[in-house]
């Protein structure tokens, strides 16, 4: 008995800590506040902060319980388009924060295009994700 809570103990030390640090890598690329600024919503920050917390939290019930969600065709294509977008967003975001575009286009002396190179990688990388989803 003593060793189911103590591996209870441990489990939700480790879930915590993982989700901490999505939190804080959320955080500091600044996606929320990013997004709210271009969308010109920035009074919906705390309403964007809640809905992110809320998924997460509901999904990752659904995926530790197993839980069976019966949906159309319709509602699993717009959950998988909110979340690569919401992950695009967030790769996006990152790559920013840690100026990684910029200082790709200074090293292979890039000085145009980059806006192409951006735009066929995630072109690229929904088109396989669709052909992942579909046929693998």
């Amino acid at each position: 008995m003593i060793a189911y809570v103590f591996l209870m103990i441990i489990g939700f030390s480790g879930g915590a800590l993982v989700a901490a640090g999505v939190c804080a890598l959320i955080t500091s690329t600044g996606i929320v506040t990013r997004m709210a600024d271009q969308s010109h919503t920035a009074a919906f920050i705390r309403t964007y902060e809640t809905i992110i917390t809320l998924g997460a939290v509901f999904w990752n019930l659904f995926w530790i319980y197993s839980i069976p969600i019966r949906m159309s065709l319709t509602v699993a294509v717009l959950i998988g388009l909110f979340q690569g977008v919401f992950v695009g967003c967030l790769a996006v975001s990152l790559a920013e924060a840690l100026d990684g575009i910029a200082i790709f286009s200074r090293r292979v002396k890039l000085y145009q295009g980059v806006g192409m190179i951006i735009l066929f990688t995630a072109l690229g990388k929904s088109i396989f994700a669709v052909v992942q989803f579909l046929f693998l």
